[in-house]
């Protein structure tokens, strides 16, 4: 399992969700500055950051960001690693907004239903994100 140290900023994301991959893709792409790694949340690394963080490994309910030595789940992930982008990405961080019951719930019910969309039919990471995915 790779090492990793508390000031790597990560996104943990679940390789086999189609929203999931597309949002890393994204990310390896526009992140300029923040300098992401990304990890397969079913990897042995992965499971663990799961686990350090309170949340079932088995479930992936959610990606985890780790940014500026803080973890984001849920509907806080997606904007804090917006925010991280600058603009014009940054402005849909707005959703930290919405009370967070409410981007909470509308965040489950796009996870609950994300293999809906296509499980295990992602194309290959971007060249982007492959240098960058530790585990």
């Amino acid at each position: 399992m790779a090492n990793v140290s508390n000031d790597t900023n990560l996104i943990v994301f679940d390789a086999d969700c189609i929203f999931c991959s597309g949002f890393a893709r994204f990310m390896a792409k526009h992140d300029r500055k923040a300098g992401f790694r990304f990890v397969s949340a079913r990897s042995g690394l992965g499971r663990s950051l799961y686990e350090r963080h309170g949340l079932d490994p088995d479930a992936l309910e959610t990606n985890i960001v780790i940014f500026n030595g803080r973890a984001y789940t849920k509907m806080a992930s997606f904007a804090a690693s917006m925010k991280s982008l600058g603009r014009p990405w940054s402005l849909l961080a707005v959703v930290n907004l919405l009370p967070v019951s409410v981007a909470n719930w509308i965040y489950d019910r796009i996870a609950r239903n994300r293999y809906a969309f296509g499980k295990r039919s992602c194309p290959l990471p971007s060249s982007e994100l492959k240098d960058r995915l530790i585990d």
